[in-house]
């Protein structure tokens, strides 16, 4: 009886898995680089609040269309290397999780519009950091929540792979570090789509 059980239990969790790949199942890696207002002085606090400007941002991403070209997706995005924030070397890391619409245009092309929301992550190093859960670091964070929309298009050039050049624009909620909450990234990506 306990094996019985197992083998229904595989044939549905297959089942499944064939009905989510019809449905369309993609992933993608990613590079680009940010554009954000220029540095600001404060004059109250007499400090200097540099731009979340350039450098090197790879990153990786998901989606599951659910229902027609509808669907969820998720994203993190990070700087490849450590940035100067005054003498503090820090990375931003953003994440989002996003409603997604990929048209079809034709047989190799498809568009691509996503919104959603996330968070900013911004890492400050050298700074050993104490947490109950998570136990030492080298790090602290200065985490903001953030909105997000952006579009893309994907060119596929070999069955379900494809390349995308893609811009996102970020809404962080009070990005006191920086000189702007309004941020843009652009740049590519390469992916496959399962059940094309």
């Amino acid at each position: 009886m306990k094996k019985l059980s197992l083998i229904a239990i595989a044939i549905a969790c297959l089942s499944c898995a064939n009905r989510a790949l019809a449905q369309g199942f993609d992933v993608n890696f990613a590079f680009g680089t940010l554009h954000s207002a220029e540095t600001k002085y404060n004059t109250t606090t007499g400090f200097y609040y540099p731009s979340l400007r350039g450098g090197l941002y790879l990153g990786a991403g998901a989606d599951f269309l659910l229902h027609h070209n509808f669907g969820i997706e998720g994203d993190l995005f990070w700087r490849a290397s450590q940035g100067v924030y005054g003498l503090q070397p820090y990375r931003p890391i953003f994440w989002n999780f996003n409603g997604i619409w990929v048209p079809k245009i034709n047989k190799h092309l498809a568009g691509e519009v996503v919104a959603g929301i996330g968070a900013e992550d911004v890492r400050f190093y050298g700074i050993v950091n104490y947490s109950p859960f998570s136990g030492y670091t080298n790090y602290a964070s200065s985490v903001h929540f953030q909105g997000d929309v952006g579009a893309g298009l994907r060119a596929y050039f070999w069955h379900g792979a494809f390349i995308r050049p893609e811009v996102r624009l970020y809404l962080v909620n009070n990005n006191a570090e920086f000189s702007s909450d309004v941020v843009l990234r652009y740049g590519g990506s390469i992916g496959y789509s399962f059940g094309r």
